[in-house]
């Protein structure tokens, strides 16, 4: 028996206007304003920044100024490239990349809510029928399940950051939430078209973050098609059919790269060496981050996801328990086995525990979803209050505690009143006390009501953060003063530097300070950027040719949040 009564009036579906201003208000504070930060952020704007200035070569080739990043495919870097391309001219090279950050988003978002609609419409989704009568609509239930998931999904601390960071993980986890949404389909509605379909999500996953991931869930279908019993035969040709269209999809970058020869070799062989070492077997490291960070990552999707599985756990071989719990299980592999655990590998699993714990909602205790409400309620509200108290606090030194370590992690920022951020913030708050008065007067019946409070305070906390605090974050995390400051130092004429920097420095450097780093097949330069660590002796870390007297120092400074890390700038002397 379904594990499911629900009346009517527990599936009144948010507004579309609600949802889409949610998306908005979740999704473009961090985007405007915020300069690359010191990791893959700055990294892959910088590819994208390349690509957008260089040639050809650059976009076969991905690169920050002539430092090779062959190991992650091309897909996401030409979205931001294209977003450079277009509206760089009006908002500026930084956020005209992000606008591919917001559209990756929104595709996400979209995926995600049609796939929890279809599988929530579908008979064998319904609730049991009332006694006398009352029990919702499938096209209603279906709506409120997918506001219900959207909200879940965009309520994951693991999601947060990520989709707001123009990297190939963002696009990753859209392109996944694309993938399920395609399996849905083609699951509802075995054909060749919707065969096609699948194999485009696979293949645009291949070229975004390689081939690894998209084999995982190739397999994660083909175990969908068995556990629904569908027809092998046919299942076998759409699921070849599928993995031809992503091949060919991936062969669109892959061929002109190996036959083009740009920079005079190929890409490619790196970037297929990148994937194999992507799987290794499981170790007790891989298990202890993924259930250590699992636990906040996930949350608070996980605790509906697994009550999901055990209230609905007689009905085995139904799409919308099948679908969703074959993904996480093949994602969960896919983050155990890999080498070196990461975060990235995490946010495979959201889309599909998203759908879990939606339906892990409709059967969960009045008790436990006031309880889930109270949580969300005292805990966020805490985090708000505290973050405005720390932000008065660096402005007006009271309390001299809090203002004090406020300040301590930007040693020489000068705070000042960004009244506009003020005003943002101030109406995110009074929006917040509306919601709480809102779900706590009134005792909403409706669905999505135990993930609301979560979805909306976690937008809260980071519009504070992305408005109060954000000239700090971007003075504490950013490279642009310290490019400047190289800049100004620049002897006239110079038209190549050597350079030990990583990544994340390289680009920041090359897009704020316009540094003609050496290219693709290096050379020897007149000047040279070192970057090193003030606690390690330079005959342990600098390269033999980079040392003695025929470097003559002209400059050497370093952020001033961090304590270690180095930049020097020399000129050869001989």
């Amino acid at each position: 028996m379904k594990p499911v009564r629900l009346p009517a009036a527990a599936t009144l579906a948010l507004p579309r206007w609600a949802l889409f201003a949610l998306g908005l208000l979740y999704i473009l504070p961090g985007l405007i304003g915020r300069e690359p930060w010191k990791n893959d952020d700055a990294a892959s704007f910088g590819v994208m920044w390349t690509m957008a200035q260089g040639g050809w070569q650059d976009w076969l080739w991905p690169n920050i100024a002539g430092l090779s990043m062959p190991d992650e495919g091309p897909l996401a870097f030409w979205l931001g490239a294209i977003g450079i391309k277009l509206f760089g001219w009006l908002l500026g090279d930084v956020l005209g990349a992000r606008v591919a950050t917001m559209a990756v988003f929104l595709l996400g978002v979209g995926s995600l809510w049609y796939a929890t609609f279809s599988l929530g419409r579908r008979q064998d989704a319904q609730p049991l029928r009332l006694a006398f009568g009352g029990q919702p609509e499938p096209k209603d239930f279906g709506r409120t399940l997918a506001d219900a998931a959207m909200l879940i999904y965009l309520g994951c601390l693991g999601l947060l950051l990520h989709s707001h960071e123009t990297t190939s993980e963002a696009l990753q986890v859209s392109l996944v939430a694309l993938l399920l949404y395609r399996a849905v389909r083609y699951m509802e509605l075995p054909s060749l078209r919707n065969a096609a379909m699948t194999g485009l999500a696979l293949g645009l996953l291949t070229l975004n973050r390689g081939w690894m991931t998209p084999a995982f869930l190739t397999l994660a279908l083909f175990l969908c098609t068995r556990f629904l019993e569908l027809p092998a035969a046919r299942s076998l040709r759409d699921l070849l059919l599928a993995v031809a269209v992503a091949a060919a999809i991936a062969a669109a970058w892959v061929l002109p790269a190996q036959w083009l020869q740009p920079y005079g070799a190929s890409p490619v062989p790196g970037w297929m060496a990148w994937n194999v070492v992507q799987l290794a077997l499981p170790t007790v490291h891989s298990l202890k981050f993924f259930f250590r960070v699992g636990l906040w990552f996930f949350w608070p999707a996980w605790p509906f996801a697994g009550w999901a599985v055990y209230a609905w756990r007689r009905q085995r071989h139904v799409l919308h328990i099948v679908v969703p719990v074959t993904f996480v299980s093949m994602g969960a592999l896919l983050a155990l086995f890999h080498p070196n655990p990461e975060q990235g590998q995490l946010l495979v699993l959201l889309p599909a525990l998203s759908i879990m714990a939606a339906f892990g909602l409709l059967t969960m205790k009045r008790g436990a979803i006031n309880a889930i409400d109270w949580f969300s309620v005292m805990v966020l509200t805490l985090c708000a209050a505290i973050i405005w108290i720390f932000w008065c606090a660096k402005l007006t030194g009271w309390p001299a505690q809090a203002a004090k370590n406020a300040l301590k992690l930007v040693p020489g920022f000068k705070p000042e009143l960004g009244l506009a951020a003020f005003l943002v913030a101030a109406a995110a708050s009074c929006g917040w006390i509306a919601l709480v008065h809102w779900r706590i007067s009134r005792q909403p019946a409706v669905l999505w009501r135990a993930v609301v409070l979560s979805s909306g305070g976690l937008i809260l906390i980071w519009i504070l953060l992305m408005t109060l605090f954000l000239p700090d974050m971007n003075y504490s995390k950013s490279y642009a003063g310290v490019a400047r400051q190289i800049a100004d130092k620049l002897p006239p004429g110079v038209d190549c530097i050597e350079t030990n920097v990583g990544p994340a420095q390289r680009a920041s450097f090359a897009y704020y300070a316009h540094l003609p780093f050496t290219g693709m097949a290096g050379g020897r330069c007149q000047l040279l950027l070192l970057q090193d660590s003030i606690r390690v002796r330079d005959d342990k870390e600098i390269a033999p040719q980079h040392r003695g007297k025929q470097w003559q120092l002209l400059w050497e400074g370093r952020r001033p949040a961090d304590r270690e890390e180095r930049f020097r700038l020399y000129r050869r002397a001989d």
